[in-house]
Formats: structure tokens, C-alpha cells, sequence
């Protein structure tokens, strides 16, 4: 019998399909461990907090999501999941197993948290956790398969696809967390991913596993439309949490506003310069003769666009990086005029301070802070704000109401919250009238608290 003829070319392509679909088998292979050692990396978050709200002590929970970063347990999240109220913070690995954390730093500027699990608690139980790698956020592009990963209603470890919709720069909500500022020196990913309550803090991620964003929020009663921190800003963030537990930045008081349409007005090239809207009473750019109408043109010789409300963060952003307590020459246009204004950078601080309850008067007080007396154009920072009254409790009865400044207390400073918790200490261990000297609407009365 005689045998058929082999066709070369016909065998050299079935070859080079089956070593086509090996190599595409194992590249499936990897992306699938690759996901899976990510899985195994997502966490849930319990927050138990303590706040101090209508002058009592109250505590709330919370749920969330995290995703371990490293061996040793480093944990990532949101700010507004895990925050220095957090009195106890729980954290479901992989295998459903609970163990305990502690909060490393936060910072609610990028609305990021860091935590470490008690490793010695997990050694004692034998319990095995992995950890997921950072990828390039800034390779990403509009259309990029993208999967958020994270807790929704408690629901560990749930998936949803989606792509990259958009990269965002702009503001998100400026007073997010409590009262704290948050997103005014972020990018976002916008992403058509679901993102749904408990989502907070997962990690969004490539199709191998890489974490390219953390999941912040969504907007509620639009379709997918969510948003996430990008890992380059994460990453950053990160690791200066887990050297110094906080990120310090730089302020100069600038309020900025975009210039599109203003041009004209202002004589200006496209593209050129940004608009001062205001400037913080007795902030260190109002100590240097700056006003809001000026246009500022460059930082350290730096030329600044802010044509746009979307390039006004990294303005922004460019001041804060600034190390503390440095010298910044700005250029600055007002009228025909240009000249440059040597400003020296303070500390950048939140407009809410620390919090306490004095529960025999039914009050919540919270320390004034240097960003909230200039926001309210106060004199200086002596008191201390009423943020609640308890009804029926002696403030609430004297006539004491939220907003309130505390000024003094029996005619001595209340300069901080160690001075008015030893006053209500000496009102403890002896309960009798109190007066009170208040500030309200920029006038002075006085009150008696009686026991």
C-alpha cells in the first residue's frame, strides 16, 4: 500500500500552532496565578470607632476591604475605612480566619490607610496569608479590562469587570471623612466597575493580578460609575506611612481657580498661568503681599497651567510636595505688572482638630486648629469649638449651642483640650456652678453651668 505524501509546510504549521497554544496556555496559566495569589490577598475590614457626637460618647462599625501588600502583614486601605478613631480593627484573610490589626498611619488628604496584622497572633494560630504587587497605573488607557475586587455588603471576595473609563484629575469631595479634607492632591481612576458599599479600601486590578488603583467610591444612583486611587499615588503614599505613619506636606494659603474664558481679561497667552481666587487670612502667601485676582505664572521658575479646574491638583499637589519650612519664589502677573514673591511654606494642617467629650456637662468639643481659625477668620486659636450638646445636660441647659467657642472657663484660658478636661475634672470631683465665657458670631457672652 503506498503511503500519502506529508505536506512540509502543513506539518510546520500544525507545529507552530501547537507551540502557539502551548505558549498562550501557560501565559493563561500565569495570569491565572497571578489572580488567584491576588484573591488570596484581599481582605475584609471590621472598624469598631469611637466618636463624639452631641456630647456623648458613641460607638459605630464598619465594614470594608484592604489588600495586603508584604510578608510581614502591611494591610492597605481607605482612610474612611480605618481611622485613628478606630478602637478595634478586625481583618478576615483568604481562609475566613479573623484576626486582629492596628493602624499603621493614614492620611485623609489621599483618603489612604495603612495597617499590619498582629503577626504574633497569626504565628500562634498557623495561619497563612499572601500578598499582593503594585502594578503601573500609569500605563493604564481608556478601555483597559480592569476587575474590582473587595466586600460589598459584607460579601468577601467579590468580583466585578469593568474598564478603565477615564483618568480623572480633579476634586472628588473635599470634606469626605468626617469633616476631613480629602482628593484635593489626587488623581482618580474612573472606572465602570461596580463599586458598591464595602468596596472601600479593595484593590482595582489588571487581568494578571497587579494592583493598579484602590477603590474610594462610587456615585450613588449612576450606573458604575466609580472611582479609584491610582497605584502611583498609593505606592508613594504607602511608604511613607510605614516609615513615619503620617505624610507631612507643605501650605501657603492659595485658594486657585481656573482661567479658561479669562484670558482676555487678563492679557494672557493660552495656556499661561493660573488664577489666585483667594488667598487664607494670615497664611504665609498673605504675608507676602499676595491677593486673590493675581495670576501666577511659576513656582521656583516652574512655568504653572491652570487653564482648566482638572490641572488645579497638580498645582497644587507641586506646593505641598514641598518640604516644610522652604522658600518658594512666585511669579506672580497683577495688573501689567509681573513680579516674583518669596513665600515661606508652613505646615499643611486640617481644619479639624482633635476631638473629646465632657459627658457631666453633655458636651462634645473638638481644638481648634490653625486651618480652622483662618477658614472662619478668627483672631487667634484660643478655645476650643462645641461640635454637640447633649439635651438636657447643664450646657445644653445654659444655653450652650454647636459652634460654639469655648474661650474660657471660670475666667481661666481654655487654650486646649488638657485645660478643659481637667476643668471638668475639678467640676467632678466638686460639682458646682461654672461660668462660662463663650465666643458666638464674633461676640462674647457668658453662661453658668449648674450641676
Amino acid at each position: 500500500m503506498k503511503l500519502a505524501t506529508v505536506n512540509p509546510f502543513l506539518t510546520r504549521s500544525i507545529s507552530a500552532l501547537f507551540a502557539a497554544c502551548a505558549l498562550a496556555s501557560t501565559a493563561v496559566g500565569a495570569v491565572s496565578r497571578g489572580f488567584d495569589r491576588l484573591l488570596n490577598a484581599v481582605v475584609r475590614i471590621d472598624v469598631r470607632e469611637l466618636t463624639f457626637e452631641a456630647g456623648a460618647k458613641r460607638y459605630s462599625s464598619g465594614i470594608g476591604s484592604g489588600v495586603i501588600l508584604s510578608d510581614d502583614g502591611l494591610v492597605l486601605t481607605n482612610a474612611h475605612v480605618a481611622s485613628p478613631r478606630a478602637v478595634e480593627v478586625n481583618i478576615t484573610l483568604a481562609s475566613l480566619e479573623r484576626v486582629s490589626a492596628k493602624l499603621v498611619g493614614w492620611d485623609h488628604w489621599t483618603d489612604l490607610a495603612l495597617l499590619r496584622i498582629d503577626l504574633a497572633e497569626v504565628k500562634k494560630r498557623s495561619l497563612k496569608f499572601a500578598h499582593a504587587d503594585f502594578g503601573d497605573s500609569e500605563k493604564l488607557f481608556p478601555g483597559e479590562t480592569v476587575y474590582a475586587v473587595g466586600t460589598p455588603y459584607g460579601l468577601t471576595r467579590t468580583v466585578t469587570r469593568g474598564i478603565i473609563s477615564n483618568n480623572r484629575q480633579f476634586l472628588v469631595d473635599s470634606r469626605g471623612i468626617n469633616g476631613y479634607e480629602t482628593g484635593q492632591f489626587n488623581t482618580w481612576l474612573q472606572t465602570d466597575a461596580a463599586i458598591n458599599p464595602g468596596n472601600s479600601g479593595g484593590p482595582l486590578v489588571t487581568e494578571n493580578g497587579k494592583v493598579i488603583g484602590i477603590s474610594a467610591r462610587g456615585f450613588q444612583g449612576a450606573n458604575n460609575l466609580g472611582f479609584a486611587i491610582p497605584s502611583s499615588t498609593a505606592r508613594r503614599i504607602v511608604s511613607t506611612l510605614a516609615q513615619e505613619g503620617v505624610v507631612t506636606r507643605s501650605y501657603i494659603g492659595l485658594g486657585l481657580g481656573a482661567l479658561q474664558d479669562l484670558e482676555v481679561f487678563y492679557s494672557l497667552a493660552l495656556n499661561t498661568g493660573t488664577l489666585i481666587s483667594n488667598v487664607d487670612t494670615g497664611s504665609p502667601a498673605a504675608k507676602a503681599g499676595l491677593r486673590g485676582g493675581d495670576i501666577l505664572l511659576a513656582i521656583n521658575g516652574a512655568k504653572v497651567v491652570g487653564r482648566f479646574p482638572e490641572e488645579l491638583p497638580g498645582i497644587q499637589n507641586l506646593i505641598a510636595s514641598q518640604p516644610v519650612a522652604s522658600t518658594l519664589k512666585l511669579t506672580v502677573k497683577r495688573g501689567t505688572d509681573t513680579h516674583d514673591y518669596s513665600v515661606v511654606t508652613e505646615k499643611l494642617e486640617s481644619r479639624v482638630g482633635d476631638e473629646w467629650v465632657l459627658e457631666k456637662w453633655g458636651l462634645s468639643v473638638r481644638a481648634l486648629s490653625r486651618a480652622y481659625a483662618r477658614e472662619n477668620q478668627l483672631d487667634d486659636m484660643t478655645g476650643v469649638l462645641v461640635i454637640g450638646v447633649q439635651p438636657g445636660f447643664p450646657a445644653d441647659t445654659a444655653g450652650i449651642f454647636r459652634g460654639d467657642i469655648i474661650a474660657k472657663i471660670n475666667q481661666l484660658p481654655a487654650n486646649t483640650l488638657d485645660v478643659v478636661k481637667a476643668a471638668q475634672g475639678a467640676y467632678e470631683a466638686k460639682p458646682e456652678p461654672t461660668l462660662f465665657e463663650v465666643q458666638r458670631n464674633r461676640r462674647v457672652s457668658l453662661f453658668i453651668l449648674k450641676p
